[in-house]
């Protein structure tokens, strides 16, 4: 194992919410598995992984890599006065737009001033911590719940507002559509585990099983 592959950290969880998940739901169980552990990597360091959230939306995860290598390249740590020095120019020039270098740089002020508490954060509860994080620029109500999934690895996160976790749910449950409804049926049914959940419905959604496909209709041509 590599230096860099020791650094990794992945997001923790093992039997007891794989045992849990098994026993509410069958199915879900059976792709549990097939697939058994699932390694994703976690950033747990809150200042970074906003910025490297607002870097990444709307971007392939490889451009997104990219950029972040690069102000990691330039800038070495990488936290409120690194980037303030930076400046909007030189952020632009790392690869983003100038809209989120703006959006990075009032974070910084709001980090370096006081005004948004990044120890706080870790204190409050799920939905508190979604309103928090989803009243910076650039960060809306899904990214939020990704922040607290993939850095605060917070064990109760299901987003409606994620397209992956919705196919990945109508491939194994052949559903053709999940509306809130039946959304927050499935949510009660792995809470208090449903960030979990979500890490095998991601992976379904990414073809990780053969055979398994998408319910959801056809899309009507736009004449």
């Amino acid at each position: 194992m590599s230096r860099e592959e020791l650094k990794t950290m992945y997001f923790s969880y093992g039997e007891t919410e794989t045992a849990y998940l098994k026993h509410k739901d069958k199915k879900l169980g059976a792709v549990i598995d097939q697939l058994g552990p699932i390694h994703r990597p976690v950033d747990t360091d809150l200042f970074s992984s906003v910025v490297h959230h607002i870097i990444g939306q709307q971007i392939s995860t490889k451009a997104q890599q990219t950029i972040w290598n690069r102000i990691q390249q330039e800038l070495g740590e990488v936290n409120a006065d690194t980037l303030l020095t930076a400046g909007r120019e030189r952020l632009q020039s790392f690869g983003m737009t100038f809209k989120k270098a703006d959006y990075i740089l009032d974070f910084a002020r709001k980090v370096n001033c006081g005004q948004f508490d990044l120890d706080a954060i870790a204190e409050k509860s799920d939905a508190e911590a979604i309103v928090e994080l989803s009243s910076l620029k650039g960060i809306g109500v899904w990214t939020a719940e990704m922040i607290l999934l993939f850095c605060l690895q917070r064990p109760d996160v299901f987003s409606f507002g994620d397209l992956a976790i919705l196919r990945g749910m109508r491939m194994v449950y052949h559903h053709r559509e999940i509306d809130r409804k039946r959304f927050e049926m499935y949510r009660k049914r792995f809470s208090p585990y449903c960030s979990v959940a979500s890490l095998y419905f991601w992976a379904v959604a990414g073809g990780a099983i053969d055979g398994m496909k998408d319910y959801a209709p056809p899309k009507t041509k736009v004449r």
